[in-house]
């Protein structure tokens, strides 16, 4: 039921956060929110309305529990003028991490209007909001996104040296080599798919075996991160995120099965 909607629910939720990462963390909230409130309902809301309310609600929470700034969902409508209902092509081109600069009425009336093409009654709803209310907080969020800029910080050289050694190991299919860098108390994330730890996690390294992967060490929003490309592939299909203790890997989160991730993502490959 869900299947069509959970990348543009992410792209939402991305948005929010500023960080495609706990964009997921969000939908996958959503979803077992959703999943568990069917059970109270005789018969199914009308399913896309209803996972963007939720979701809109899951993030907020997220950000107040975070210590985000702007996430007070009232704000101030009474100016309108300006308002266009053409998209704003500024607003679908900025990076993720530029609408953490706005209030969240701003930030969500945005992405809902001109990054996902909702209707102003659409957003109204999700946002609990009234559509005079809309229109302002969009004249105000697009003109809040124009003109930033983003630069990348440092590359911190002792995990690029860890991560360079973990994707030459996997490479070059030196599977004992790779999982004597594994903790013993490992903990795998296959997002959306699986969760292993400790010794299960060594069947993960055997499919990979059959598998047309290699890894490259990226930056994704600016945290580093390995590329996975598929075949001779020019563009990654997915990344994976480790958890190091010193030399050792106790942590690993592989997006393999949301690949929809990266359609979103910030990527640079080192």
């Amino acid at each position: 039921m869900v299947g069509g909607l959970r990348a543009e629910l992410h792209r939402y939720c991305a948005r929010l956060t500023g960080s495609v990462i706990d964009g997921e963390d969000i939908v996958q909230e959503t979803l077992a929110k959703a999943f568990y409130a069917l059970g109270l309902h005789a018969e199914a809301p009308p399913l896309r309305p209803w996972l963007f309310r939720i979701a809109h609600n899951a993030a907020l929470d997220f950000l107040k529990s975070h210590g985000q700034r702007f996430t007070d969902a009232v704000g101030d409508f009474e100016d309108v003028a300006g308002f266009d209902e053409a998209p704003d092509p500024a607003v679908t081109r900025a990076a993720l991490a530029r609408f953490l600069s706005l209030p969240i009425a701003q930030r969500s009336a945005v992405i809902l209007k001109d990054v996902l093409g909702h209707s102003l009654a659409e957003t109204a709803a999700t946002m609990g909001a009234t559509i005079p209310a809309v229109k302002a907080a969009l004249v105000r969020g697009r003109r809040g996104l124009r003109d930033e800029n983003d630069e990348a910080g440092p590359v911190d050289a002792a995990l690029r040296a860890r991560l360079d050694l973990y994707a030459a190991l996997f490479n070059r299919r030196d599977w004992d080599g790779v999982r004597a860098l594994i903790g013993d108390e490992c903990q795998l994330d296959l997002v959306s798919k699986a969760a292993r730890r400790g010794k299960e996690v060594g069947a993960y390294f055997g499919r990979y075996e059959k598998a047309d992967v290699s890894l490259r060490v990226a930056r994704v929003e600016g945290r580093l991160a390995l590329a996975a490309f598929v075949g001779d592939a020019l563009r990654p299909a997915y990344f994976i995120l480790l958890s190091w203790d010193g030399e050792r890997v106790v942590g690993i989160r592989d997006y393999r099965y949301v690949g929809y991730i990266l359609r979103e993502a910030e990527v640079e490959v080192l």
